[in-house]
């Protein structure tokens, strides 16, 4: 009888263990996120970050709306906060920062970012605007590498990931999304901008833009790489994050502004949050405690409980 209680209750911790390990490294080292083509036009343009009416305008421009959208998300799981800085206190990663034309807005708002690329040139270039700005110079840092070397060192380090405009260029999406929640915080939040993968983002995103108007250089954008809001969060839920928001977004390129759209139909921002310690912990007692009924009902079944319990 005590042999198979035993064995319920192993039985029992190890789905505990099982559950309660979802950061584990599952990749191996010998893969990689970065994919050596889309090296090579980053490289070509690692000059032209600055340049605000260059093939960078669109990204110049989307700050407009990545910014408040990542500051007012982070806020609203801030207890308090410094007027004139509202991030100050957070740590932040800047996933495929270029030439840090993000990493300084987020910077500027009183955050600790860290920028990371695995284009060197783009590292140069940011680490060089930053210097004219001694405030900024001290409040970040740029790394040249790619995002799973540093999950070793910075496993759940950060308060917020950002990723914008870059999952549509990985070579591995869901190893780039696990990395992303791992350097998380318990309760900590991933930014995502990106591209649908829509007969419309195809037609406009490429065709358009890159083949016929010339706005973005060509084979900027591989349009199997698009990625939609469903496939997203299902990876995301899938290493432990919960989508708390995803709104669409519009570029206009002769104007060169963006605005929010009812539409995630060609570019969309997303919002999620890695559970909570808490709520870590919930699912695994719950696992505890329907093991310890088994126990107890397997105990109690027993003929020689039955009669012990008569006398």
């Amino acid at each position: 009888m005590w042999f198979r209680s035993y064995r319920v209750t192993f039985s029992c911790l190890n789905r505990i263990k099982t559950y309660r390990t979802p950061w584990k490294r599952l990749y191996s080292t010998s893969q990689t996120t970065i994919d050596s083509k889309e090296l090579k036009t980053f490289l070509a343009l690692a000059h032209k970050w600055w340049d605000e009416q260059g093939v960078f305008a669109p990204l110049h421009s989307l700050n407009d709306l990545r910014v408040p959208f990542i500051r007012d998300n982070l806020l609203r799981t801030s207890v308090s906060h410094h007027p004139g800085k509202p991030l100050s206190g957070m740590r932040i990663l800047d996933v495929g920062c270029g030439g840090g034309l993000l990493t300084e807005p987020l910077g500027r708002l009183g955050a600790s970012v860290t920028g990371i690329d695995p284009v060197a040139e783009n590292i140069k270039v940011a680490q060089h605007h930053k210097s004219f700005d001694p405030v900024l110079d001290e409040r970040i840092e740029y790394e040249a590498c790619s995002l799973e070397e540093t999950v070793d060192e910075r496993a759940e380090s950060f308060d917020a990931v950002v990723a914008s405009e870059v999952v549509e260029h990985v070579a591995n999406l869901e190893i780039f999304l696990q990395c992303c929640c791992q350097v998380l915080k318990p309760g900590g939040s991933l930014f995502i901008t990106t591209i649908n993968r829509t007969q419309l983002s195809y037609a406009l995103g490429i065709v358009f833009s890159e083949q016929i108007a010339g706005f973005v250089p060509k084979g900027t954008h591989t349009w199997e790489k698009f990625v939609s809001p469903e496939k997203l969060e299902s990876i995301l839920e899938s290493n432990g994050l919960s989508v708390q928001t995803v709104a669409g977004m519009l570029y206009n390129p002769f104007s060169r502004y963006w605005h929010w759209s009812d539409s995630t139909s060609l570019n969309y921002a997303a919002h999620a949050v890695r559970a909570s310690a808490q709520d870590q912990l919930e699912p695994a007692e719950s696992h505890l405690k329907g093991g310890t009924e088994a126990v107890q009902a397997n105990a109690s079944s027993h003929p020689s409980v039955h009669e012990e319990q008569k006398n």
